[in-house]
């Protein structure tokens, strides 16, 4: 078994990058805005602590080890869907446990005022800017913790993650089935649940240090 925290967190940006896929063809279209803004506004005020990303290492948040800042580019899309940015991930609160075969864990976080993830935008002068969060949550351990369907939040279904055996491609890349769900801190034109944000962009990644 391999918990080695830096190689599980390899794969789990390809995870994260597919989910784009999945959700800009089922973000709720009929989401309550009101309510959707209101819970926005609570995790946008429970992330602001981690506006300086020292405070994010010092609460256990790594860096993709790749030093990948994902665009709508590396997932295929056109690149005015726009970026995530950099993802800093919490791996306690994801709960990896295993690489091999799958990435594979028991996480079943779901508080996105405490999130498992961070996302970050490079800027021109190597800093970074907090831009949203994000969680990830392993079907097996969701399901037999006792629950029925997938996560929700403000009544939109988190992205559901697995690989088709009837493909050629791997829809989960390398990750047991899991579901995943962002929340942009800075304002989204296409929807705040949504997984790019159009205004995000990684021009600066090579700034960045």
């Amino acid at each position: 078994m391999n918990t080695n925290p830096c190689t599980a967190s390899v794969p789990l940006i390809a995870a994260l990058m597919v989910a784009t896929i999945v959700g800009l063809s089922t973000a709720g279209a009929h989401e309550g805005h009101h309510d959707v803004a209101k819970a926005v506004d609570a995790i946008r005020a429970a992330a602001a602590r981690y506006a300086d990303v020292n405070v994010a290492l010092a609460e256990g948040f790594i860096p993709d080890p790749s030093g990948h800042c994902v665009d709508a580019a590396m997932a295929g899309l056109p690149a005015e869907v726009g970026a995530m940015g950099i993802h800093y991930m919490n791996m306690a609160r994801l709960g990896v446990t295993t690489d091999t075969p799958r990435v594979d864990g028991h996480g079943i976080h779901t508080d996105f005022r405490e999130p498992a993830i961070l996302l970050y935008e490079p800027q021109a002068d190597g800093s970074l800017e907090l831009v949203g969060v994000e969680n990830l949550v392993f079907e097996k351990a969701w399901l037999a913790a006792g629950h029925d369907g997938p996560p929700k939040l403000v009544g939109r279904d988190w992205d559901h993650m697995a690989d088709d055996p009837a493909t050629q491609g791997d829809e989960a890349h390398g990750f047991e089935p899991h579901f995943d769900h962002h929340v942009w801190l800075r304002k989204n034109p296409a929807g705040d649940l949504m997984p790019f944000n159009p205004t995000v962009t990684c021009a600066h990644a090579h700034h960045t240090h």
